[in-house]
Order: structure tokens, then sequence, then C-alpha cells
């Protein structure tokens, strides 16, 4: 008998030991070691003691015990498709590196680098330096720091420039981004006193001139990164409330968010400010790497020579430093912009934006037949028009031509609502999870951002379909 009896003749769980010696458990065994595999075991054997689960045969008992163990081994951060529409998603880790990025940080994470250490004089060195030069290469800046987010680089900056003092910004743009991290809040954090001038939707030269004071630490312009205000509207231009802080001896800083390097014109995208014209007439730029730039997550803080040394020695700086990694991959990534006739080619973010649509509704005719042939009578597919966005605050009101497989039940279905979350949840569960979007009555699934046609279809192979209330 596979398990032992009572004196009642009740079967009873086997013990550990036997189960152990058991010839099912050499796999387990092998793959996580017998410390893990008699965890599970003992957990498994709980809960059949508890009423939980069925006492099975020792070689079911075994398996559910690998299952479990297959369940806790998965990472918790994996990779997905993202079939979503926004390019730059936040929820799915924004930018994609692109491969000189990703060699350069697998060169550095196994071996030790001169992270601080300057080679050419042999003594301590600084961190920045290895990203410094190029940013300023880039942008015109005189000085330039990299901190772990933008969050992070507007913090340092109002701490370091603008602590226990008045920091002047318009009411219009005193935005919140995910997970209502509000710009006021930033400011209190950071020691300053926040000064708002103007209106929501209107503001004007001379608020700023009039709220500037002795008091005044900063006059900051925040880029609206998720929103846009139209209608009857006015902002003062970067050039106006440049001319205007220099002649008062205050400093200027602008918050681009995104922090673009390219016209985006010259690619056929719509127009976003870049960290160029911005430092044109503002003293200090913050922005972010891992957005439109297309490298990792960082903050990037760049301009005048003197504002950065002031920055520089502010305690928060060491707090908020980020790792040789981060250097390695911003570089790489950097460099990839000294050769601009390349740049759309070998930068994952520009390349996936300015695809053509009619080479993604070429691609999503190519893989329709595949997609029905996995559904088979229980969904209907059809390749469709639809628009992307850029995603992470860029252009909030821009999108793009694409095409997408849209996916919707069979005629005379009921419930279709459910059943479309049934088959997201499917395509989620899959080895590497498939994300796409509910609208208009289907899950859309859209092809810009889809380079891996291997991934997609093999992934196909595994889907297990809800059942439809007919």
């Amino acid at each position: 008998m596979s398990t032992a009896l009572t004196t009642a003749g009740i079967r009873r769980p086997p013990a550990i030991e036997r189960l152990l010696t058991h010839e099912a458990a050499a796999a387990p065994i092998a793959i996580y070691g017998r410390t893990a595999v008699t965890r599970s075991l003992r957990a498994v054997l709980e809960d059949v003691r508890a009423g939980r689960a069925a006492l099975g045969a020792e070689a079911a008992l075994l398996a559910d015990a690998a299952t479990r163990l297959d369940a806790e081994s998965r990472p918790s951060l994996r990779p997905v498709l993202n079939l979503t529409g926004t390019v730059l998603h936040t929820n799915l880790g924004r930018a994609l590196l692109p491969e000189e990025a990703a060699e350069a940080v697998s060169a550095v994470m196994t071996r030790p680098a001169n992270l601080e250490f300057d080679l050419e004089r042999g003594e301590r060195g600084e961190r920045d330096s290895h990203a410094e030069a190029l940013i300023c290469r880039l942008t015109g800046a005189e000085a330039a720091i990299v901190v772990n987010n933008n969050a992070a680089a507007v913090l340092l900056v109002l701490n370091a420039l603008a602590l226990r003092k008045e920091v002047v910004v318009s009411r219009g743009e005193l935005v919140e981004i995910g997970g209502s991290f509000r710009v006021p809040d930033v400011m209190a954090g950071a020691g300053c006193r926040l000064r708002e001038v103007g209106t929501t939707n209107r503001t004007h030269l001379g608020d700023y001139a009039g709220a500037i004071g002795p008091r005044t630490g900063l006059v900051m312009k925040v880029h609206p990164s998720n929103y846009a205000i139209q209608g009857f509207t006015a902002e003062v231009m970067e050039a106006e409330l440049g001319r205007l802080c220099r002649e008062r001896d205050v400093p200027f800083a602008v918050d681009l968010g995104s922090g673009n390097l390219i016209d985006f014109a010259a690619y056929g995208l719509p127009p976003e400010p870049t960290v160029q014209a911005a430092l044109s007439h503002a003293d200090l730029v913050t922005f972010s790497g891992d957005k439109l730039l297309g490298a990792v997550q960082c903050g990037l803080i760049a301009g005048r020579s003197d504002l950065l040394a002031r920055i520089r020695k502010n305690p928060l700086k060491r707090a908020l430093r980020v790792d040789k990694m981060t250097y390695a991959a911003l570089e790489a990534t950097l460099r990839l912009y000294l050769h601009p006739e390349r740049l759309r080619e070998r930068l994952p973010t520009l390349r996936l934006l300015t695809r053509d649509a009619a080479d993604i509704r070429v691609q999503a005719e190519r893989l329709l037949p595949e997609v029905c042939a996995r559904l088979g009578a229980r969904a209907e597919v059809a390749v469709e028009p639809c628009m992307s966005q850029i995603g992470s605050g860029a252009l909030p009101v821009e999108t793009l031509p694409s095409a997408c497989l849209a996916l919707r039940p069979p005629p005379g279905a009921r419930k279709a609502g459910a059943w479309l979350k049934r088959l997201g949840a499917a395509f989620r569960a899959l080895p590497l999870p498939i994300l796409g979007r509910v609208s208009g009555g289907a899950l859309r699934l859209d092809l810009r951002t889809l380079e891996d046609e291997a991934g997609f279809l093999a992934g196909l192979a595994a889907l297990d379909l809800p059942e439809m209330d007919m």
C-alpha cells in the first residue's frame, strides 16, 4: 500500500522520510534540493491533515510538493509582452534598453569597476564623471548630476537651492503624477515654501515678477507631463521667465520630466520640448532617463556649474546616488546619440515610436491566421486600426496610428464582459504574459511594440481559453 494504515484501518499520511526515498522524489530533489522538498512536503501534508486537501498516493503528494516549489521559484519580476498600446508604460518598466546598454551593464555586474576611481591619476574619483561629459556634450550644459529618478532630481534641487525659502510656481503647473505624487508635496518634503502665482489656466509674467522677493530661493517651471489645458489659457514662455530671473538674480529651473534630446518632428513625431532648448533659457533642467531618452531609470540635473557645485555638497546627494549598473547603461545609451544617423535603428524607444502604421498592419495580417487557429470558434479575431500612445507623461494628448488584433466573443454569447476579463487573465497567466487592453467590446493586442513574434506565437500554444456562456 502507498500509505500507512491506522489501527482502525483508516489511511494516514506517510512519513516525510518515506516520501523522500520514493522514486518520484528524485527529480524535485535534484532541481530544488532536499531541504526545499522536505519543507514543501510538510506543507502538503499539513493541508491534508487540516482537511484542505485530499490524501492521494505518494507520487501525487510529491507532485503537489513539486508544483508548489515551481510556483515559489518563479521570479516575481518577469518579462512580459507589452501589447497595451502604450510604448513607455510606467507599470511595465518604461523604456527598453538598447543592446549596447545591456552589454555595458553585464560587463560591470560581476567584476570590480572604476566607479569612484580615477584610472589616469590613480586616486579617488567622482562617479558622476562617467556620464557628465556626455550629458554636457549633448545638452550644452556646463555640469550635470545623476540621481535615482526625476523626482529625486527635483527634490535635490529644491533642498539644495531653496531650503526654508520660497519657490515660485504657476498654479497651472502644480501637477500630480502616478501614485498620487504631487509637486507641492515634493516641495514641502524638500523644506521649501510653495509660492503659487497666476491661476489654473492663465499665468502672466507680472505674476512672477510680483512674487519674486527677498525670500525667493528659486523660480520653477514644471512641464505638464500627463495632462493638457486647452482653451482660454496663457503661460509665460521660458525665454521671458529666464530674462526676469536673471534681472532679479534668482535661479530659474525647468522640470522637463520626460527629457527629450532630439527633435521629434524630424522623425515624423509630435514635437516635444528638448533639454537643449530649455537650457538656453533656464539655469537648471531636471529630466528622466527612462522615458523619451530611452535609457535606464534615473534622474538628471543639467545646467550651471556653480549651482551644480552647491547641489553636489548637499547631504541628500549621497542618499539619492545611483550604482555602477545605472551609470553603465546611461553612458552606453547616451553614446548612441553621438551617431544620429543610426539612432532610430539602435534605440528601442525611438524605433517603436516611429514604426509605420502600414508595417504594423502587415505584421497583424501575418499573425492573424495563427491566432485564429489557436482560438478556434471560441473567439472572433480581426485586424483593426487603433491608436497607440507614447506614455509616461510624454505628449499626453497625442496618439500614434497603429494596428491591433481585436479578440471578441463569438456571436450570441452572453456575459461578454466577464468573458473578456477571463480572456485577459488567461493571456496574463502565460509563461510569457501577454498584456493587452479591453476597449470597444474587445481585447485589443496593439502590435506597435511587438518585436518578439516567436515569443508571442509560442505563448499561444499554452493559452488556456475560458469557456463562453452561450
